[in-house]
């Protein structure tokens, strides 16, 4: 039963199907005051209906957008996981069954265990029972390989949709399509999809095989008039591109994702990802929308389209953002036994506990932010300070990107997680949260670097603020200040040696190419990965970023990590610098 008009689904279905309201024999002067009437009384459907001032009919259309999925499997906080939003999705299309479920990109990928450890597979196969009907390629979908993404692309049975990739046939992607055309309620909608130009930058160097990245915005003009030759009506634009963040001053949104809506034609809906950032707006004259990643929340998108005389308009949207409750529904069934196979193998490798903490180890940094690509965060400390003191060098830096999920297990117990119910002190940490942590399957490599290499990599850490971007820098063993209105490049002003007690009061750091020093870094970072200098020629291979880090913590334990000032921020300009939370 729809709520809105007091119509079951089958009887609007009806409507359709059997075109009543167009064989009402009434005079073209009276058909619109009919059709409203018509509406006010409940004989039709709010979705087929006339349109006020412009004759032809109505069709609502709704598009449901989650964002940045990373394979998230289980509620996170009660919120999301594939059961949850399948059972959301499937009562909103119970009341309009003229919907798209649309994704763009990193659906899989930096994924916990229950999907990382299978290859992603359980994410997939989970997508198909949602019933997602098109996602966009972000730059983890690339993760292992042109190869392995094919063989996921062939389970799935919904389309992957890439309007700016170049050579995908040459690599076995020929699944992927620059667009596609769906017919939601007689409607002809397109949906034509665009990969982040940075996503090679972002995996290992050589996951994107032969592939080349053409333009986003001629692309996606491109692949409109090829769609609209095709017959489309409506088109959707889904980019692996978001919001980085909004100004100071004007609460301006700025980013990728407002860079790209300004820049392409006739839209009718611009739909976001990969930031994880909640955004609704309007720019250039088009709809745009980004949700939080890992299905924390949805956007229910409803498109009201007029056709009149063979084609199609959209007159008017409105979007309502959906945190998708685990409590309010019952999990879809189909997904609940899909998974448990997956679970029954990893429960007892991954329920072990490896260690505690005195403290919670969040993935949020010291200025809040969620992802922790801003500022010092404990989750990174504690996985730099693991690789340094395993391999007794003198520094270690990693990148805020690898770092995907609290270290310490959640305080409200999820029964499908890999953590017991517990109640602090103190906060216990298992290996399958570590995994979770760390899902890339990493591994710490060793070098030497003079000074002055030091510097480009801690330069190249803070080269994307204001924005948050994953190649923040997280270190150990070092302390170092730089300027954010300075020139990317030449923010660094100075660093210094963490002491003994970790305090950043020791001896100054050289960063000139006189002196030499023992780093310990991720082999992502080592070949050239978020824009660090390629030293994997001359690194040493050591042991798995996982085990490295649930070692230490095992040795450790109690661990007790605390934010100690490792990177300040000056401002010698405009620039605001991230403020760090009380």
């Amino acid at each position: 039963m729809d709520p809105a008009t007091g119509t079951s689904t089958t009887v609007r279905s009806c409507w359709y199907k059997r075109g009543h309201y167009m064989s009402l024999r009434i005079p073209k002067p009276f058909l619109a005051l009919v059709l409203a009437m018509a509406l006010a009384i409940g004989l039709l459907p709010a979705t087929a209906g006339a349109a006020p001032g412009g004759g032809g009919e109505i069709k609502t259309l709704q598009i449901l957008q989650y964002s940045d999925w990373h394979g998230q499997l289980d509620p996170i906080g009660g919120v999301g996981g594939a059961a949850v939003l399948s059972a959301y999705f499937k009562a909103d299309e119970a009341n309009n069954s003229n919907t798209l479920i649309i994704t763009g990109g990193d659906d899989f990928g930096a994924a916990p265990p229950l999907s990382s450890f299978f290859g992603e597979e359980p994410a997939v196969l989970a997508q198909n029972l949602m019933g997602t009907d098109v996602a966009g390629l972000g730059n983890h979908n690339f993760d292992k390989g042109t190869a392995h993404l094919a063989g996921l692309l062939g389970m799935a049975s919904y389309t992957y949709v890439s309007a700016n990739l170049t050579n995908l046939g040459d690599n076995g992607l020929e699944a992927v399509k620059p667009f596609e055309i769906f017919d939601v309620g007689g409607v002809k909608v397109a949906v034509i999809g665009i990969t982040n130009p940075e996503a090679p930058t972002l995996v290992f160097p050589g996951s994107f095989g032969t592939i080349n990245i053409t333009s986003p915005a001629s692309a996606a003009n491109k692949a409109r008039s090829d769609a609209a030759k095709a017959g489309a009506q409506v088109f959707i634009l889904v980019a692996h591109m978001g919001v980085r963040g909004f100004d100071t001053v004007t609460n301006e949104p700025f980013g990728e994702l407002i860079d790209l809506a300004n820049s392409v034609g006739n839209f009718d809906l611009v739909l976001g990802d990969h930031t994880d950032v909640s955004y609704v707006g309007t720019h250039n004259g088009k709809l745009v929308t980004e949700a939080r990643s890992k299905g924390i929340e949805y956007n229910r998108i409803s498109l009201d389209v007029r056709l009149k005389n063979g084609k199609a308009k959209v007159v008017s949207s409105s979007v309502e953002t959906v945190a998708a409750v685990a409590s309010a529904v019952t999990p879809d069934p189909a997904i609940v036994a899909l998974l448990q196979p997956y679970r029954d193998l990893l429960g007892p490798i991954f329920n072990a506990q490896v260690g505690t903490s005195t403290v919670f180890i969040p993935r949020a940094d010291a200025c809040g932010r969620s992802d922790g690509r801003l500022c010092e965060s404990l989750v990174g400390n504690t996985t730099t300070d693991a690789m340094r003191v395993t391999y007794g060098t003198d520094f270690a830096i990693t990148n805020s990107g690898g770092l995907r999920a609290n270290l310490t297990c959640p305080t409200v117990d999820n029964p499908t997680d890999f953590c017991p119910s517990y109640t602090p002190l103190p906060y216990p940490i298992t290996r399958g949260q570590v995994l979770t942590v760390l899902p890339f399957g990493n591994i710490v490599t060793t070098l030497t670097v003079n000074g002055a290499e030091l510097k480009t990599y801690l330069e190249n850490g803070v080269s994307a603020l204001p924005g948050a971007n994953g190649r923040f820098a997280q270190v150990s063993g070092l302390c170092f200040s730089y300027d954010i209105s300075a020139s990317a490049g030449s923010r660094v002003t100075s660093a210094l040696r963490q002491a003994a007690d970790g305090s950043c009061t020791g001896a100054a750091v050289d960063l000139t190419a006189a002196s030499n020093y023992s780093l310990a870094i991720n082999d992502f970072m080592a070949s050239g990965g978020d824009g660090y200098l390629n030293v994997v020629a001359r690194a040493v291979t050591r042991d798995f970023m996982d085990q490295v880090l649930a070692d230490y913590v095992g040795a450790s334990s109690p661990i007790s990590p605390s934010i100690q000032g490792r990177i300040a921020c000056t401002t010698s300009g405009a620039t605001a610098c991230p403020v760090i939370l009380p």
